[in-house]
C-alpha cells in the first residue's frame, strides 16, 4: 500500500515540503490542502511582490544571528538546505536569481507568481492532490492514522501529516493561526505569540514632517534597561518609523508591553559611521566657512532640510540665525540629536507585520527530522514554529529549510 500525506497549508513551507517528499518518494500519495484558492498566497505578494527568495549570505553561522528566535534550533535544517542550496534549486528548475547589493536575493523577473510557478508546474506532473479552497475543520489521531476532517468534503485518512499552516500575519492571505489549534489538539503547546516586522508609532508627531524620508543606513536601539541596537535602512513615515532597521527593532521588542502611558525610549543614530567628534568638526567647518548662512542652511548640509527644521524645532533654535551666532554649545546639542535622535515608541503599526513572533514550542519538536517528539508521524514546518527572523529573506530561507527537511524526513 502507499503511504499517504496530508500537508496542510500551501505557503512556502508546505510548498516545499510537498516538493521534497515527491523528490525522495515518487510513490507517496500527496494531499495539499490550502483554504485559499491558489497556492503561495504569502510567498507571492512578499518582498513588495518581487519575493525575496533567500539570503545571499553563504555562512550559515552568519545567517542563523539573523534569527531573534530559533536560530539555534535551525542549524540542522539550515545546514541541509542552505541559502546556497535554495538558491540551487529554483535556479534547476528554470527560476534564475540574482543577489542584490544589500544580500537579498529576487528572481531576475522581480515577480513572485514565477517562484510560485514552479512548485505548480512540479504538482501538476505528479501525483499531488491539490484540495484548494478548503478548511481543515480538525485532525484527529485514530490508533496509527490521521483523520484529517475537511468542510463540506469527506475526511481524509492519512498515515502522516505536515503542518504547514504559517502564522497569524497577513491574514488576508489566509494565515489565521488554525494550525495553533490543531497542534494543541494534538498534544502539543504554543508560547506566547506576538507581531513581529512591523513599523513602529512615535509619541512624538514630528516625523509627519519628513515623512517619506529615508536614510541608507542607520543605528537603532532601546535607551537604557537592556540596550541593543540594530543597523540598516530606516523610514520616517506619517506615524513613527518603518524600513529594515525599524523592522529588525519590532522584532527584538516583539515581546515588549508599551503603549502612551509607558512607552518605549529609543534613540537613532543618523551617522553611525562618524563619531561625534568627527561630525562635530565637519558642521563646524561649514559653519566657519559659510558665517553668513543661516543655520538651517548649514544643517541642510548634511540632512535634508525637512529634517534641519525638525532639529530646530525640537532644540528650541532659532533656524534664521546667521551660523556665527551659534554657540558651541547649540552645535553640540545639535550634533547629539543627529547621533542619538530621541522618538517614544507608543505601539505598532497593527495587522500589517510580516511575521508572528512565538508559535509551536521547539522544544517538543525534533530538529533533525521537523517530526513531532509527542505525536508520530505528525511534522511541522515554517511559521508555525516558534522561529522567525529579520528581513531580507531569512524568513522565507527558514521555511524552505523546515519544509524541505521535514518533507524528507517524512518520505522515510
Amino acid at each position: 500500500m502507499r503511504m499517504k500525506v496530508a500537508i496542510i497549508g500551501g505557503g512556502a513551507a508546505g510548498l516545499m515540503a510537498t516538493a521534497a517528499l515527491l523528490e525522495a518518494d515518487p510513490k507517496v500519495e500527496v494531499f495539499l490542502i490550502d483554504k485559499n484558492d491558489g497556492l503561495g498566497k504569502k510567498v507571492i505578494i512578499s518582498g513588495g511582490g518581487r519575493c525575496n527568495v533567500t539570503t545571499g549570505i553563504q555562512d550559515i553561522k552568519v545567517v542563523l544571528t539573523k534569527y531573534p528566535r530559533g536560530g539555534k534550533f535551525l542549524t540542522s535544517a539550515m545546514h541541509k538546505f542552505s541559502p546556497a542550496d535554495v538558491y540551487q534549486w529554483f535556479e534547476s528548475h528554470g527560476v534564475l536569481l540574482k543577489v542584490e547589493a544589500d544580500s537579498r536575493v529576487f528572481p531576475c523577473s522581480n515577480d513572485g507568481h514565477d517562484v510560485v510557478g514552479v512548485f505548480e508546474k512540479l504538482f501538476k506532473t505528479s501525483k499531488v492532490r491539490l484540495i484548494l479552497n478548503t478548511q481543515v475543520s480538525d485532525i484527529k489521531k485514530v490508533r496509527q492514522v490521521f483523520e484529517v476532517e475537511l468542510k463540506d468534503k469527506p475526511p481524509l485518512l492519512v498515515d502522516k501529516v505536515i503542518l504547514t499552516t504559517g502564522g497569524q500575519a497577513y491574514r488576508q492571505t489566509g494565515s489565521t493561526g488554525d494550525g495553533y489549534a490543531f497542534a494543541t489538539s494534538l498534544g502539543h503547546t504554543i508560547t506566547e505569540l506576538a507581531p513581529s516586522l512591523s513599523a513602529l508609532f512615535t509619541q512624538e508627531t514630528w516625523p509627519a514632517k519628513v515623512a517619506g524620508l529615508s536614510f541608507q543606513s542607520v543605528s537603532l536601539g532601546r535607551s537604557g534597561r537592556g540596550t541593543f541596537r540594530t543597523t540598516g535602512p530606516l523610514l520616517f513615515t506619517h506615524k513613527g518609523i518603518s524600513g529594515p532597521a525599524a523592522f529588525a527593532l519590532s522584532s527584538l521588542i516583539a515581546f515588549e508591553k508599551f503603549d502612551a502611558k509607558h512607552p518605549l525610549e529609543i534613540a537613532i543614530d543618523l551617522f553611525p559611521d562618524k563619531k561625534v567628534t568627527d561630525l562635530t568638526s565637519s558642521i563646524e567647518t561649514s559653519k566657519l566657512a559659510n558665517p553668513r548662512k543661516s543655520w538651517l542652511n548649514v544643517l541642510a548640509e548634511f540632512v535634508p532640510k525637512s529634517l534641519a527644521e525638525v532639529i530646530c524645532q525640537e532644540l528650541e533654535l532659532d533656524g534664521d540665525k546667521k551660523s556665527h551666532d551659534i554657540s558651541k554649545k547649540d552645535l553640540a546639542r545639535c550634533v547629539d540629536w543627529l547621533k542619538s535622535v530621541p522618538l517614544h515608541i507608543i505601539s505598532r503599526s497593527a495587522g500589517d507585520e510580516f511575521v508572528t513572533a512565538g508559535g509551536v514550542n521547539l522544544k517538543e519538536v525534533d530538529p533533525t527530522t521537523m517530526q513531532s517528539k509527542i505525536c508520530p508521524n505528525l511534522y511541522f514546518a515554517g511559521e508555525i514554529l516558534d522561529i522567525d527572523g529579520f528581513t531580507g529573506g531569512f524568513n522565507l530561507q527558514a521555511s524552505w529549510a523546515t519544509g524541505h527537511l521535514a518533507g524528507t524526513s517524512a518520505a522515510s
